[in-house]
């Protein structure tokens, strides 16, 4: 794929393409847009998982809906960056936004035309590789004005003349780095480190997080305009590859897409509106960006492409969905463009876009972890179907402490961690399986604790080799505070001989070797609990009946 790229800047040039009109009315709105104020920082956003009942830390991950306060909602598994919403209160049965929306949404779908006319104007969002002319006046960009948190200034972005070409692992086995570790020069030379000590191959590397903002010093101007580029946690993101490059560590580039406090702030037409006016709040006190509107897109994919260009070979979209809420707030919220289009057929779409956009590049999502089963896009947007034919790579989140009692039969599901794992992804694999071009399926797993058990190597263990016994052969781990359980993960060199992880699996920490005959003793105990419990219960008195 060919970028056009200033030879000046190395900036990756506008080009001119046809875009919908709604598209060039947000466009042209933008344009007016000034550079914004070094925002204040905020130092390290963890965000927060609710805490299970037995109490938990607070959390930060890939989009899980249970987990945001920061990866999803949970009809049978709750929410966790960690990503938000109780456990349980997935919308699994709500019907499409549009048929419950108020009359207003109606009176603004009647404005919006479902085939917009198409116009040729000149792209103000950059990265397009399709790029044709090189206006003076985007050649150069304005005096270095990216920030830190705290106002200190940092150097633009410059792109490589040719991007870092790195080599897919033949199983990708991973962790997650938030920008602030992946940042700090100390922070990242110890994940560095344990990647070469153990099975780790390859980082997920936060490029744009759920605050908003972008990592690292990025050229996109819309980034720039809507003040995305003031608390920078990668200064250095070309050399930080090029660490990477020379460890043989696996980058992936992971974007946050609705989950964007800062976009609505600056650009409130962007976002999930209000019935009553202004935009959508609910009842988190969270705001959303609009899935339906065209500026959302090409903004996300202006960044996309710009990782590209410094050598990411894999994009992962995590926020690709809806805001998981209950329908007596969702029944104010409206969309602008959404027109007849549903939840499921705007994040497919989208994905559909961003490939025709990206190219060869790989192409992944994360997805809630309740997907792997649900019937339903469980009220975001998300059906197992109709996404899994648009991605290289699925990764559903499915965090044991995110689903609900009883899911697969089980009454502790944060204390089974292999079965939770093994039935979910046995789903995922049964259903991938009806669908034609499938992508795979690469978990993302538990490294933090939420509520009891306290997670650490056998809980983890447990889960990476209940992903091997349904038939997956990658993971992530995900920790909101990237400090992995290095006892779990397997020695660079393999187990020595005669050696064996120990997990935990049918209640109880027992080696890897014996975790079937665990399950069983477990069945078996719980059938004799459930028999016994029926033989001491005392026959109704039926004297009345006889009477």
């Amino acid at each position: 794929m060919t970028r056009n790229l200033s030879p000046r800047t190395g900036s990756i040039l506008p080009t001119t393409r046809r875009l919908p009109l709604t598209a060039v009315l947000a466009i042209l709105v933008m344009s007016c847009v000034g550079e914004s104020p070094p925002a204040a920082d905020a130092g390290p956003s963890t965000g927060g998982l609710p805490v299970a009942a037995s109490g938990g830390a607070a959390l930060s991950g890939p989009d899980s809906a249970w987990m945001d306060v920061e990866p999803g909602v949970a009809a049978a598994q709750g929410s966790s960056d960690s990503r938000e919403g109780a456990p349980g209160t997935a919308n699994t049965d709500k019907s499409d936004v549009a048929d419950v929306l108020a009359d207003g949404q109606k009176v603004a779908d009647a404005t919006e035309s479902t085939a917009p006319e198409e116009v040729t104007v000149e792209s103000t969002v950059a990265g397009d590789p399709h790029a044709t002319e090189e206006p003076e006046e985007v050649q150069t960009f304005p005096a270095p004005s990216a920030t830190t948190g705290e106002g200190r200034p940092v150097t633009r972005l410059v792109l490589p003349g040719e991007p870092l070409v790195f080599t897919r692992p033949k199983a990708v086995r991973g962790i997650y780095l938030n920008g602030w570790a992946s940042g700090s020069r100390l922070r990242s030379e110890n994940a560095i480190a344990l990647a070469k000590r153990t099975e780790i191959n390859s980082f997920v590397i936060d490029l744009k997080d759920a605050t908003g903002y972008v990592s690292h010093p990025t050229q996109v101007m819309f980034a720039r305009e809507v003040g995305a580029d003031q608390e920078i946690r990668i200064r250095d993101l070309v050399g930080f590859l090029e660490r990477l490059h020379r460890a043989d560590i696996y980058p992936i580039a992971r974007i946050v897409i609705v989950k964007d406090p800062l976009l609505v702030e600056r650009r409130p037409d962007l976002a999930v509106q209000d019935t009553s006016g202004g935009v959508w709040v609910d009842g988190k006190g969270l705001v959303w960006a609009n899935m339906y509107h065209p500026t959302v897109w090409a903004y996300h994919v202006a960044l996309a492409k710009e990782a590209i260009a410094v050598g990411f070979p894999e994009i992962q979209w995590d926020y690709l969905r809806f805001p998981d809420a209950p329908e007596e707030e969702l029944y104010r919220a409206w969309y602008p463009g959404q027109g007849a289009r549903t939840r499921t057929q705007a994040v497919r779409e989208f994905l559909e876009y961003a490939r025709e956009e990206l190219g060869d590049v790989a192409m992944t999502a994360d997805v809630f972890g309740v997907t792997t089963s649900a019937r339903t896009d469980v009220g975001i947007g998300q059906l197992w179907e109709e996404f899994i034919g648009a991605v290289d790579v699925a990764l559903p989140m499915v965090y044991p402490s995110h689903y609900w009692v009883g899911s697969f039969g089980i009454q502790d599901p944060n204390g089974h961690p292999y079965e939770i794992v093994k039935s979910a992804l046995t789903d995922a694999r049964r259903r991938s399986a009806d669908v034609e071009g499938a992508g795979t399926t690469r978990p993302w797993l538990q490294d933090f604790t939420l509520g009891a058990p306290a997670y650490g190597a056998p809980e983890v263990r447990a889960q990476i080799e209940a992903t091997y016994d349904a038939g997956v052969d990658e993971w992530v781990l995900w920790n909101p505070s990237s400090r992995y359980s290095e006892a779990a993960l397997a020695p660079a060199g393999g187990y020595p001989e005669g050696t064996e992880p120990i997990i935990r699996v049918g209640g109880k920490i027992v080696p890897v070797s014996e975790r079937e005959a665990a399950v069983e003793a477990e069945r078996l105990a719980q059938a004799a609990a459930a028999a016994d419990s029926v033989a001491n219960v005392a026959p109704a008195d039926t004297a009345e009946i006889r009477r």
